[in-house]
């Protein structure tokens, strides 16, 4: 009975663990130039010119002009200066 009691204590444990590792955040940028974070990766439709980055990727100075930061919430993607919901 005790051995049960330690199996399940240490798989509570374990439980726990996993759900304090955060979540991999990403940089994601359209070919218009408009980037925003994500949390998960999605399958984005090719004609959206989407790149996925890492959470420290960072534009080039020469290349402030072209990107800007358009966050928002939910799954989507930015075209044409619209948020598009998929």
């Amino acid at each position: 009975m005790k051995s049960s009691m330690k199996i399940a204590l240490a798989a509570a444990a374990l439980g726990a663990v996993s759900f304090a590792v955060p979540a991999s955040a990403k940089i994601v940028c359209n070919a218009e130039g408009d980037c925003w974070h994500v949390h998960d990766v999605y399958t984005y439709p090719p004609q959206a010119g989407i790149v996925v980055h890492e959470d420290d990727w960072r534009w080039a100075d020469q290349d402030k002009d072209r990107y800007h930061w358009h966050e928002h919430d939910g799954r989507g993607y930015w075209r044409n200066g619209i948020w598009i919901t998929f």
